[in-house]
């Protein structure tokens, strides 16, 4: 049996008609590994601008700590220390200052019942 050339077309276009339906998948499915892969390269990129800019933040606010908040802290410290010796130091003065004063009002008290008896 010989085939015609009809019959061979015939053949190749069925073949083609089979091949496509058997390539159409595959094309959808490469479009949408494509697609996908578009997707992954720009949240990429909105990952590294996100990180980038999350950097110059850090950055900024390290430069602020460093420059406006430690040297605040340590003009405090450079207060407050100080300060606070002083009032430890003078704590026993003042226990001494309140036993002298309630010594004082006894006396004063004293003496103005003695006046009153006086006069």
């Amino acid at each position: 049996m010989t085939l015609t050339n009809e019959d061979l077309l015939a053949i190749s276009q069925l073949l083609d008609v089979k091949l496509d339906a058997k390539l159409k998948p595959m094309e959808n499915d490469i479009k949408s590994i494509k697609d996908e892969q578009t997707r992954i390269k720009d949240e990429q990129t909105r990952i590294k601008d996100e990180q980038t800019r999350i950097k110059d933040e850090q950055t900024r606010i390290s430069l602020i700590i460093e420059n406006d908040i430690l040297h605040e802290i340590n003009i405090l410290v450079e207060n407050y220390v100080p300060a606070a010796k002083r009032y430890q130091d003078a704590t026993s003065q003042i226990e001494a200052m309140q036993a002298d004063m309630d010594i004082m009002k006894k006396v004063i008290s004293d003496h103005s019942e003695k006046l009153k008896k006086i006069s």
